[in-house]
């Protein structure tokens, strides 16, 4: 018999899933040969003293250890194939769920394998030079392997997330993202994780082929037959998994043209915002130094400002600012964490709700105005500077309309440059964040400070495209065996909303080859 409790403890006996388990015993007064769970572990920092609340599990017999073949993975090396575009989570986890289901996934990926992929983000903070093929988002386990390694979702009905979460586990991950409130995994430590994966969906007999692109997908009427990579080569496919993510802006020129219907879409675009973690923590735990036992503080933010929200996105305790251009000529930047988030700063995407009303300059682009109302601003930032140096303003100054005459420090490597971000951010984004920073710096004192700086332009927060789909068989309503997946087609963000979607169309698949 399992019974579920919620203890309250203090951050110094969170330490470790150990120290947790030992002060579960302390609390409950209960025998050690009881098996405790964690379950969930949240933070509260509401109130003085900050504590944790941890909900654990009490069986009354020991704990069944994880079975080993929990993951029913078979040889699938002489099994009927699917093509799978793109090696992002949508993409690795609808390959693993092909390999339970008894289908070859074969991944092809424009980009290069993890290791080689570091090579190019070197060239880019080094020598400010961006490889289309390979960069922050093109390669090895897609935007995903250098995103911070967040796994909070909201998409909970979309799939099983512990599922997701116990194969990032199997292939390296920490257990503790099975209980934390907001697990997170860490930049330097999802190459590896993305590696492994890779790994298993050879050893059973699938194909990951990099730096092989698709340029072309083959129709008979509304059929898909096969698909074009890398110019002319051919390869025959009646079933196409498109995970191709949010800025693969080639995949959805290939669509329009093809007339393979696709749709404009809201998102959401402003500016990295980067403070202190000093800074966010004192106003965050309501104290001068954060001490030993808390983690730096991260925080979520939100306001409806000039008729349209305002939100925080992607925040990154302990962080670093990113160049995520995937072309020569645009500024793009997002953020991430270390496992231990030990950066001095903090960082979050700031971003304003973008409508379809707004790509009313680019309508003759019918679809794609959204992504092309996207790309002008990544090149208005460009332009502004001429190199990735990105163009940046201290917050008090935006607010206040006042030039930044000296910039702070910035964790962005290629460098800031001082511009009046007015000049680069459509008028309604810079009003709404104006107004928005005002009323946050209300809630957090020092948010709205010029030890703050804003650095252009935070433009990937989603995908400008959908790409529509059945509701039922989750096939393109026209094009009979291809399968729009994921954040490039609208329907997930995030890694673990990602590949949970990318297994929900693994599965489709696999009904309609009645296997």
């Amino acid at each position: 018999m399992t019974k579920r409790i919620e203890l309250s403890m203090l951050p110094e006996h969170c330490l470790t899933e150990k120290t947790i388990l030992v002060n579960a015993y302390k609390q409950l007064g209960i025998s050690t040969e009881i098996t405790i769970t964690i379950v969930r572990k949240s933070l509260d920092a509401r109130r003085k003293p900050i504590r944790y609340h941890v909900l654990v599990d009490v069986q009354e017999t020991e704990q069944i250890a994880e079975k080993a073949n929990e993951f029913d993975f078979k040889n699938v090396s002489n099994a009927p194939s699917i093509i799978i575009v793109g090696a992002g989570p949508a993409g690795l986890f609808a390959a693993l769920k092909c390999i339970e289901k008894g289908i070859k996934p074969i991944i092809i990926e424009r980009g290069k394998a993890v290791r080689e992929r570091r090579r190019d983000l070197a060239q880019i903070t080094r020598f400010n030079t961006v490889n289309p093929e390979s960069n922050y988002c093109f390669g090895e386990g897609g935007a995903g392997t250098y995103s911070d390694g967040k796994l909070y979702t909201r998409s909970t009905k979309r799939g099983d997330v512990h599922r997701i979460l116990r194969l990032l586990v199997k292939h390296g991950a920490e257990h503790e993202i099975t209980y934390e409130a907001h697990p997170h995994i860490g930049t330097n430590k999802l190459p590896g994780i993305i590696t492994r994966i890779r790994e298993t969906i050879e050893h059973y007999g699938g194909e990951v082929h990099f730096n092989t692109k698709l340029t072309d997908i083959l129709l008979n009427g509304k059929q898909v037959t096969g698909i074009k990579v890398n110019g002319d080569t051919v390869i025959q496919t009646s079933h196409v998994l498109l995970a191709t993510g949010h800025s693969a802006r080639d995949i959805f020129e290939l669509l329009h043209r093809k007339n393979i219907l696709i749709e404009a879409k809201p998102f959401a675009l402003g500016v990295r915002i980067e403070h202190p973690q000093a800074l966010i923590d004192s106003v965050q735990y309501k104290c001068d130094v954060r001490g030993d036992y808390l983690p730096p503080a991260s925080y979520s933010i939100v306001n409806q400002s000039v008729g349209r929200g305002v939100f925080s996105f992607c925040m990154c305790p302990g962080g670093i600012i990113a160049p995520a251009a995937t072309a020569s000529g645009e500024i793009v930047v997002n953020g991430w964490s270390p496992s231990k988030r030990n950066n001095e700063f903090a960082n979050s995407g700031l971003v304003v709700s973008i409508e379809t009303k707004d790509f009313l300059p680019f309508e003759k682009q019918g679809a794609l105005a959204g992504m092309y109302f996207q790309s002008s601003i990544e090149q208005k930032a460009f332009a502004a500077t001429q190199t990735l140096q990105a163009p940046a303003q201290r917050v008090a100054d935006f607010v206040n309309k006042k030039h930044s005459t000296q910039l702070p420090n910035c964790s962005y490597l290629p460098g800031l440059q001082s511009h009046s971000l007015d000049d680069i951010l459509p008028s309604f984004v810079s009003a709404s964040l104006r107004d928005a920073l005002q009323v946050f710096g209300k809630k957090m004192k020092g948010y709205m400070s010029n030890e703050a700086v804003m650095v252009a332009t935070e433009s990937r927060t989603s995908s400008p495209v959908r790409i529509p789909r059945d509701k039922e068989t989750l096939q393109h309503p026209q094009i009979k065996g291809l399968y729009p997946c994921a954040e490039g087609a609208g329907y997930a963000g995030g890694i673990v909303s990602a590949a949970m979607d990318g297994e929900r169309c693994a599965e489709m698949i696999a009904l309609s080859m009645n296997i």
